[in-house]
């Protein structure tokens, strides 16, 4: 029979898999999303209520994609703590940041993170939730370096709906293929990190 240590890493990408399947893509399918917002003159009161609502939906698609990436980071850093102490790390504590338990993790696992660029989307994936924790900072500053084609000047589908000055963690943008991205991320280590009779390593998901 399986050990604790040897079931853990399936049962964590398993938990993953269903939440991204059975409640984050649903919910990003069913949000309206549209591919162009119209600006300038609007013709009619009609057409510009038209247009706020257009605007109000795309801006919602996105805070939804936001708050799923900070979900995912917070599933997958639990899941991290508790292998750490399955794998016999005593004081948690020690690993006091999400990479120094990402690396702690990998290195029981013996996983390559610089293969598929595992650990730059694992890494990416946590720095955008800190984003979504704190806003400006630290994190947004290094994300732009990190990630730069998650912002975009010449976007035509998106208004911030936020008042005042623009702000770049107001501005972040996560598409269906950025969380398609984290999931496969996620699932992907554990996967490696499983040492069972077929392991998923490759999990199914499709960039579009």
């Amino acid at each position: 029979m399986a050990t604790l240590n040897e079931q853990l890493p399936r049962v964590f990408q398993a938990n993953l898999d269903r939440l991204f399947v059975r409640v984050i893509q649903p919910t990003m399918d069913a949000l309206a999303l549209h591919p162009v917002l119209e600006h300038g003159q609007a013709g009619s009161m009609d057409e510009f209520l038209d247009r706020t609502a257009t605007q109000v939906d795309n801006y919602t698609a996105n805070e939804a994609a936001k708050s799923f990436v900070l979900t995912l980071a917070a599933v997958f850093e639990r899941q991290l703590s508790i292998w750490a102490k399955a794998k016999g790390l005593t004081d948690a504590a020690k690993l006091r940041v999400f990479q120094e338990q990402l690396l702690f993790c990998a290195g029981v696992a013996s996983i390559d993170l610089a293969i598929d660029d595992l650990g730059a989307e694992l890494t990416e994936m946590f720095t955008v939730a800190n984003v979504m924790r704190h806003g400006e900072g630290p994190s947004c500053e290094r994300l732009r370096v990190m990630a730069a084609t998650l912002w975009s000047d010449t976007a035509g589908d998106y208004v911030d709906l936020v008042p005042g000055p623009r702000l770049a963690s107001e501005n972040l943008r996560i598409r269906k293929n950025d969380l398609i991205r984290y999931i496969r991320a996620t699932t992907w280590f554990w996967g490696r990190a499983d040492p069972l009779p077929m392991a998923v390593t490759d999990p199914p998901y499709w960039l579009a």
